[in-house]
């Protein structure tokens, strides 16, 4: 892998090894082994919007593997606007050894990674979220779950996330429904592609069809940063989508729920929903650190042994 800016950069069997890894990553450090593969690394971090995980995540993952990270706020850096995408992406890769950025255009990262002679990973963009996929399906691997054997249902916003984690929930095997309201499907080329990938897909206009005998239930913000403007016209399409005890309860007993969070808690999932004990969300939390550490060592070339 080269770079890391969408689902479909990998394949089943290399998602499953980084699963693997992150597994071995998330092992050694609770266990207090402390190795350092990325001795003298550093990666830069490129945000233009605010973010608690993400930022989180990059930077102590960075920290724990022995490397330095450097946060570069979109707006101190001008990009695209002080200075062109190209020129920071050139300049970039004289100092540094990767990028994480994440951005308000999927172009941006795009041209970045066309550009740059180091590897670019994709911290959110407006269309993709690959990384809190990755960590979400980590999240599943390392409870047992059998891919092949499930069925995922998003409810809600046909979004970045919901790209992500459709196309890898395909391409693991999982068979994959998507409840949302009209003008609010997921892109018609993601729809096109999860088609070809999973057992079955079903787009419907009904929360409970979607649900019904769902083993994992995923939902997402209906407003994100950026749509502020469309909040009231948002959540009056999306309230016959609320994650709520009676949607959970069309699927399986026991069924679990996702949120990449943060959550609206009142909006898109009840507070009974997400912190019930069917919630995994902050597992996922958790596994944004390690899944993303696997990222950075295999673009790095680096093993969970080195330093």
């Amino acid at each position: 892998m080269r770079h890391f800016l969408a689902a479909s950069d990998l394949t089943r069997e290399s998602a499953l090894h980084l699963f693997q890894v992150a597994a071995e990553l998330k092992q050694g450090w609770k266990a207090g082994r402390r190795t350092a593969p990325l001795a003298g690394r550093t990666v830069a971090l490129i945000f233009e919007k605010p973010s608690l995980r993400t930022r989180v995540t990059f930077e102590v993952g960075v920290v724990q593997l022995g490397g330095r990270a450097v946060y570069l706020a979109g707006s101190e850096i001008g990009l695209g606007t002080r200075e062109s995408v190209p020129d920071v992406a050139r300049n970039l890769s004289r100092w540094v050894d990767a990028i994480a950025a994440r951005v308000f255009s999927h172009a941006t990262v795009e041209t970045m990674a066309r550009v740059a002679t180091i590897p670019v990973i994709n911290a959110l963009s407006d269309f993709e979220h690959p990384c809190q996929a990755l960590a979400d399906f980590f999240t599943l691997w390392e409870r047992g779950v059998d891919f092949r054997k499930i069925k995922l249902a998003w409810v809600g916003d046909g979004n970045n996330v919901c790209h992500s984690v459709i196309l890898m929930g395909a391409m693991l095997g999982a068979r994959i429904a998507v409840a949302c309201p009209p003008g609010y499907e997921p892109d018609p080329a993601v729809q096109a592609r999860v088609r070809q990938l999973a057992p079955s897909f079903d787009v419907t206009d009904d929360a409970r069809a979607a649900a019904t005998g769902a083993d994992v239930l995923y939902t997402d913000v209906w407003v994100s940063m950026g749509q502020e403007a469309e909040r009231e016209r948002r959540l009056e399409a999306f309230s016959r989508y609320q994650l709520n005890e009676t949607v959970t309860g069309f699927a399986k007993p026991g069924a679990l729920v996702m949120h990449c969070l943060p959550a609206h808690r009142g909006e898109e999932v009840t507070d009974a929903v997400l912190d019930g004990p069917q919630s995994i969300v902050l597992d996922q939390a958790e596994n944004r650190l390690h899944a993303q550490k696997a990222v950075i060592l295999d673009l790095l070339g680096g093993t969970v042994d080195d330093g």
